[in-house]
């Protein structure tokens, strides 16, 4: 898991140092430096509050449970997957009685009855049984960085220098949870202008502290004709739209990728989903540890600890993984840009990011103590709206260029949606 964050991290580096050297042909190589320890550590969470505490990471119902053949994980932390899960098994939402309920079914037909009903779960799967799954050989046929789209584009004028990469870029940011904000809480990091627009009444306490660093966060209900058209207006406006919308989505609220080229010619897009663009799966709603389920990871981890339960990675490795390698796409087709290159549109998933995991040879090795220590922390504290919190030091630094963040932490929806002058 080090190697895969150093290594994902580092793609980011590599391509700012690529889009520093494009821009100015006399300047010299820029070194990057990954902290190991540093790099790990951003994996699990960034932000340590002082006086206050964050939210559980999962909601009471969510979980591991055993079923007639195997094991099951129920993701209910929104409570319309919860609803969903608990209308199936027929019980309140009380783990008690979902453990029964669960215990009585055959874990096939509970995950199909689930993700049909609109929830969200996922079976154990050995490796082996993933690997012989429709779903798991088109994921290992799809590239981890999937280019579309290839054209030439005229991008907007920007004011950025070597010290801020990022200065002047709009990113509009669509992205929920992990993965599609830590790509967009990187490039912010850079110096790009991040404008996250999230549907109204959207929460996310267990995560928005920590993913939210540099950004702007409004709401907009895409669904009406009024937002729409702010929306379109700040389309017009973007260089960068990030989503993580499954196949299909965008074009159900109207927004879909005609559209967008029309509105927005010179846009490049970086997206991502769960399972893959290709296969029976590409539609079904997913998160990082429901993949883990799926791919075999989970199974592994249990057979490496010898436990009798499922064993899955210590963090969120596919979400912060997939993060950043998004950023890694969105700073190639920058570098395009600048060498006068066709760009293309990126596509990622965190099912594919899997295999790239499960290709790495793991090793016997020192373990690494993850336990977080006063040296890792920025000098400063971070006021946020929640109270005054500590930062970890970045993990990544190109030449003398290290990652900074121009603002605090936010809420969602606390500034309006439009972009910052």
């Amino acid at each position: 898991m080090s190697d895969l964050a150093v290594h994902s991290i580092g793609a980011v580096g590599c391509a700012i140092a690529d889009l520093i050297a494009a821009r100015n042909s006399k300047q010299k190589s820029q070194p990057v430096v990954v902290d190991q320890r540093l790099a790990s550590l951003w994996f699990a969470r960034s932000i340590e509050p002082v006086g206050w505490s964050l939210p559980p990471v999962w909601d009471a119902v969510a979980g591991d449970y055993p079923t007639k053949d195997g094991w099951i994980k129920l993701h209910t932390n929104l409570p319309h997957h919860r609803e969903a899960a608990c209308r199936v098994l027929g019980v309140a939402p009380e783990r008690g009685a979902v453990a029964a309920a669960v215990s009585a079914c055959t874990g096939n037909d509970l995950e199909t009855a689930i993700v049909e009903a609109g929830g969200v779960a996922a079976l154990m799967r050995s490796r082996a049984e993933w690997q012989a799954h429709a779903q798991g050989m088109a994921v290992a046929s799809e590239p981890l960085v999937a280019w579309t789209n290839p054209r030439r584009i005229q991008p907007r004028p920007k004011q950025a220098t070597t010290g801020v990469p990022l200065e002047g870029l709009r990113v509009l940011d669509l992205t929920r949870v992990l993965a599609g904000p830590v790509a967009t809480r990187t490039l912010a990091g850079f110096g790009a202008s991040v404008l996250r627009i999230d549907p109204p009444g959207w929460g996310e306490p267990n995560v928005v502290p920590d993913i939210t660093l540099g950004k702007t966060c409004a709401t907009l209900d895409l669904r009406d004709t009024g937002p729409r058209q702010i929306f379109e207006g700040l389309l017009r406006e973007a260089d960068v739209l990030v989503h993580g919308y499954r196949p299909d989505a965008l074009e159900r609220l109207g927004i879909g990728k005609e559209w967008r080229r029309s509105i927005a010619p010179n846009l490049v897009e970086v997206c991502l989903d769960a399972y893959g663009w290709s296969g029976p799966w590409a539609g079904r709603r997913g998160f990082d540890s429901l993949v883990q389920m799926s791919s075999g990871i989970a199974d592994s981890g249990m057979m490496w600890a010898r436990a009798i339960k499922p064993t899955p990675l210590p963090v969120q490795a596919l979400d912060h993984a997939t993060g950043y390698l998004m950023a890694a796409a969105v700073l190639r087709v920058l570098v395009a840009c600048e060498r006068q290159e066709p760009v293309s549109d990126a596509k990622l998933s965190l099912a594919r990011t899997a295999e790239l995991l499960a290709s790495h040879q793991q090793e016997d090795a020192e373990a690494m103590d993850l336990t977080f220590a006063e040296n890792d922390w920025a000098d400063s504290l971070e006021q946020t709206p929640w109270g005054a919190a500590r930062r970890l030091k970045a993990p990544l630094q190109v030449g003398e260029l290290e990652m900074t963040w121009r603002s605090p932490a936010c809420e969602l929806g606390s500034a309006k949606p439009q972009w910052a002058a």
